[in-house]
């Protein structure tokens, strides 16, 4: 452990709509340190969502602050928030988000490409994100091509290739079945065990189990963490 990679303090988010006020987040207090693996859970409309959003830098708080490897994200532009977004998080969604047209390879190599980052340079570390995962054999298909579990392990090779200081899973397993959930989290594992700091939205028990630290969200507040393991 290094320090924290993320710090909220007294974070809330709220959103009016006509007379209808409503406080998503209220008073949230979180540091993660790098190489930690966090689970969230909470029930729909507990604020889960509402907080994955903030931390990935997809929305801003209405009060508080929220610093992302030290850098108040309150304070950042849309662009700069974007370049956040595509150089020190790696998103993992439920949907997976891959482009159909696109070969494993040539998605994940579209962070780089937003980066700016050469051709060759982005094959390079494309490649060796996708061996990463267990996939050179399956560089050139497209996902149409692949299986839910090897769709998904494409989504974390694409997190990966930018070398984050965050990866943020959103529900990873909700679109897989049983075996592949126990691929994929047992990917998660050997990513944390390297070091990688991971924090994993999930309404699932038994894989909020894998994660190290487990905090509960209910009513938009967050409740005492426990120790999963």
């Amino acid at each position: 452990m290094t320090g924290a990679v993320l710090r909220l303090d007294e974070v809330g988010k709220s959103y009016q709509t006509g007379t209808l006020h409503v406080d998503a987040l209220r008073g949230i207090d979180l540091a993660i340190d790098e190489g930690e693996y966090v689970a969230i859970m909470g029930p729909s409309g507990s604020g889960k969502s509402t907080l994955m959003h903030i931390l990935g830098c997809l929305d801003t708080p209405t009060s508080g602050s929220y610093r992302l490897v030290g850098v108040d994200v309150g304070e950042l532009s849309e662009d700069e928030l974007a370049q956040v977004r595509n150089r020190l998080i790696g998103f993992v969604f439920q949907q997976f988000n891959l482009l159909a047209h696109l070969t494993a390879l040539r998605n994940v190599e579209l962070p780089l490409a937003y980066a700016g980052v050469p051709g060759e340079q982005r094959r390079r570390r494309a490649l060796a994100a996708l061996d990463r995962v267990g996939l050179a054999d399956r560089v050139d298909h497209r996902p149409r091509e692949l299986s839910g579990g090897q769709q998904q392990r494409v989504a974390i090779a694409r997190a990966l290739v930018t070398d984050p200081a965050l990866i943020l899973a959103d529900e990873p397993t909700g679109n897989l079945d049983s075996r592949s959930t126990r691929d994929v989290l047992a990917l998660f594992d050997e990513l944390h065990d390297q070091g990688r700091t991971i924090v994993l939205i999930t309404h699932e028990e038994e894989v909020a189990a894998e994660a190290q630290r487990v905090l509960r969200i209910h009513d938009g507040e967050l409740r005492t963490p426990a120790v999963s393991r």
